[in-house]
């Protein structure tokens, strides 16, 4: 056996924590971080520190927002809205409306109404359009009923009343 003085460590030395979950026979010893002593708290936000921060934050938010925003290369900056094109009577007359000339009576007309808010419906046709383009699809007797309604007060003003 060794002596005892070999074993234990010079009294000069404060002693070395070993951790019990270290290794038996490590080179090594573990040591243990020593134990909080302090108990001093963070001191208390006031409502107006709170305010500050949260403008802050957003502040720095949005100003990386906009840098991202601006980058030419960022992928996820949203796209400029496609402008939608004037519909046309040209576009409306390729869905082949029927043409109402006035003497078809009332089956006649309300056939003519189906057909056309059918056309209206297929082709997309903008709100503004639709009383111009409904009534170039009169003819004969409708025709110039239409004219006699829209003489009087003009053709856009009756565009909108209709």
């Amino acid at each position: 056996f060794l002596p005892p003085e070999k074993i234990l460590p010079p009294s000069s030395e404060s002693p070395t924590l070993v951790s019990p979950f270290s290794s038996i026979g490590s080179s090594s010893p573990v040591r243990i971080p020593p134990k909080r002593t302090s108990t001093s708290e963070a001191p208390a936000m006031t409502q107006d520190d709170i305010k500050k921060l949260v403008a802050d934050s957003v502040s720095a938010a949005l100003e990386a927002q906009a840098i991202n925003m601006t980058n030419t290369k960022n992928t996820t900056r949203p796209r400029e809205t496609p402008v939608a094109s004037k519909y046309t009577y040209k576009e409306f007359m390729s869905c082949q409306p029927f043409y109402f000339n006035g003497t078809e009576g009332a089956v006649g007309l309300i056939y003519w109404f189906k057909r056309t808010e059918s056309v209206f419906s297929h082709s997309n046709c903008t709100e503004d359009c639709k009383v111009k383009f409904a009534t170039g699809t009169l003819t004969e007797d409708a025709l110039s009923w239409w004219n006699s309604y829209a003489k009087p007060i003009g053709i856009e003003q009756a565009e909108k009343i209709a």
